[in-house]
């Protein structure tokens, strides 16, 4: 359906009176060529007609003008036709003379204007014309037009009022039409909002029901609340909150509530309320009963989950202890037996231990980092902050992954300041950060590549690049990375961790009141920033 705009609408409005101009330039023409050709023909014409057909055409001209000014112009138009006719009758032998036709002038001009109340000003202003020219008739002695004359200005006054009432008529009744098109479009968008299940109402600014229409909602009828408050729809525990929404409403434009309604019918409601272009405000009232308890049943489906949720966080939080000591114990004593301190034992067996040894270490760090994102989460994670040498924590980092790094054939390099950069953080939460950022680029570089870690100082922000030349990261895998239990790369890679590296390196960096940032290009490799407001400003020497 196309879109009613301004532009559309105004020129809907200026049609009438634009058609209302061309009838009134239409009729002036008209009276113009007669009066030329009465000219032209030799026909004398005296005083009294040469007055009554300059006025007809006066009156043309005022009509025409007086289309453009609005309603008042259209009745001043009408009036001066009538006024106009019965001056014309007048001058040329009263009701019985040539002109007597534009009596009727007031009335055909109406049609012009497609206006019924106009149509009915301009009967009555032609009825009134026609009784002041019947008593000039009968009272008055009247000038007599001339006897050559009179029938061509019988025929100008009678085609004249012919053809403007037929070109009125016509546009009227087009009009007509419209107006029947738009009253039965009304009638079904009527119908429509008495059946449709909402309860349509326009306000004033304090909530008083200016109209209503729609549907009637637990026992209110549409028609009845003309004239009331919207607070007589609600309980008195919900009426502050509407006044609430009220005045949120007339502040932002929107505004809405759940509300018991009054009455025994009564339940539950939602009101949403907005502005309109002018003072008014605009409220949809629907039944809510079932939305209701819907949204309730999924609010207390949400606070279940979370209670689970922080009970889960808080036993694992609490089971730290328990779970490290047998793991402790474990490795302590594989250890034990892989370097056979106490005596020799068979090559088999201190395979055996090796492997309970790597297998007990590996558990440890999954557990370790389970039980920190744990804490974190159960917001019972304390950083322990102290002043200490950034760099050499990462270079100590550095020595004890080395190894790993051998192992896989990845060249591992640590470009670090020379110059110590003193961090008032937590110690072992940095060696954490960097610890997994190294063993997660380790994890993702093929043997021959290499991983460069970059520490250093800008101001007080202490950042910490790990970048590798590995496989690189999917781009939705990238933006997964960082929340709990999210891994990337294959079955065999994510199989190697617990997808707690990357959210626990974010998690330590946010405690610090930073940030981590992660890019990649697939089949380039990954960067790794962490970058934390930690570094402590240098002291000046005292001279």
């Amino acid at each position: 359906m196309a879109r009613t705009g301004p532009t559309s609408l105004a020129a809907t409005r200026r049609s009438p009176a634009l058609l209302a101009v061309a009838w009134h330039v239409g009729w002036l023409v008209v009276v113009m060529a007669a009066v030329g050709g009465l000219a032209a023909f030799g026909l004398p014409m005296a005083g009294p007609e040469v007055a009554a057909l300059a006025i007809i055409m006066a009156a043309a001209v005022a009509g025409a003008v007086f289309s453009g000014l609005g309603g008042h112009g259209r009745i001043a138009a009408v009036v001066g036709w009538g006024m106009a006719g019965a001056a014309a009758c007048h001058l040329t032998g009263g009701i019985a003379g040539p002109l007597a036709a534009w009596c009727l002038a007031p009335a055909v001009a109406a049609t012009a204007f497609r206006d019924r109340w106009l149509l009915a000003l301009g009967s009555a202003a032609a009825l009134a014309a026609t009784a002041v020219s019947a008593l000039d008739t009968a009272l008055l002695t009247l000038s007599q037009a001339s006897p050559v004359l009179s029938p061509w200005l019988s025929l100008l006054a009678l085609g004249t009022v012919a053809m403007g009432l037929a070109a009125g008529l016509v546009g009227f009744q087009g009009s007509v039409q419209r107006d029947t098109r738009r009253l039965a479009t009304a009638d079904r968008v009527l119908g429509m909002l008495d059946r449709q299940p909402l309860l349509l109402a326009t306000l004033d600014r304090d909530g008083w029901i200016i109209s209503a229409a729609g549907a009637t909602l637990n026992g209110f009828v549409p028609a009845s609340l003309k004239g009331s408050s919207l607070e007589h729809l609600v309980t008195d525990a919900d009426r502050p909150h509407l006044a609430e929404a009220l005045q949120r409403v007339v502040r932002t434009g929107r505004a809405g509530l759940y509300a018991l309604a009054t009455g025994e019918a009564g339940g539950w409601m939602e009101i949403t309320l907005r502005t309109t272009d002018g003072d008014q405000l605009i409220a949809a009232v629907r039944d809510a009963r079932d939305q209701y308890l819907r949204e309730r049943g999924l609010e207390a489906a949400r606070l279940s989950a979370e209670q689970q949720s922080a009970g889960k966080t808080r036993f694992l939080a609490n089971m730290s202890h328990e779970l490290r000591t047998p793991l402790n114990a474990i490795m302590g004593f594989s250890d034990i037996m892989r370097q056979r301190l106490f005596g020799p034992m068979a090559d088999r067996y201190a395979e055996y231990a090796q492997l309970i040894h790597e297998s007990g270490s590996h558990l440890l760090e999954l557990i370790n980092d389970v039980l920190d994102m744990s804490k974190i989460e159960a917001e019972r994670f304390e950083l322990s902050r102290e002043i200490f040498d950034a760099g050499e924590a990462v270079e100590a980092v550095l020595r004890l992954i080395r190894g790993q790094a051998e192992r896989v054939g990845v060249n591992l390099r640590g470009v670090l300041p020379p110059e110590p950069l003193q961090a008032d953080a937590d110690r072992r939460a940095l060696k954490q950060i960097a610890l997994n950022l190294i063993s997660n680029a380790l994890k993702f570089t093929p043997r021959g590549g290499s991983v460069t870690v970059t520490l250093q100082g800008q101001g007080e922000i202490l950042e910490l690049v790990v970048a590798d030349t590995g496989v690189g990261i999917a781009q939705n895998d990238l933006e997964r990375l960082g929340q709990p239990y999210e891994q990337a790369g294959d079955a065999e890679q994510r199989a190697a961790g617990s997808g707690l590296g990357l959210s626990l390196v974010r998690a330590l960096a946010r405690l610090h009141g930073g940030e981590m940032l992660v890019e990649s290009v697939m089949g380039e490799g990954t960067a790794v920033t962490v970058r934390m407001p930690v570094l402590a400003a240098p002291k000046r020497q005292q001279i």
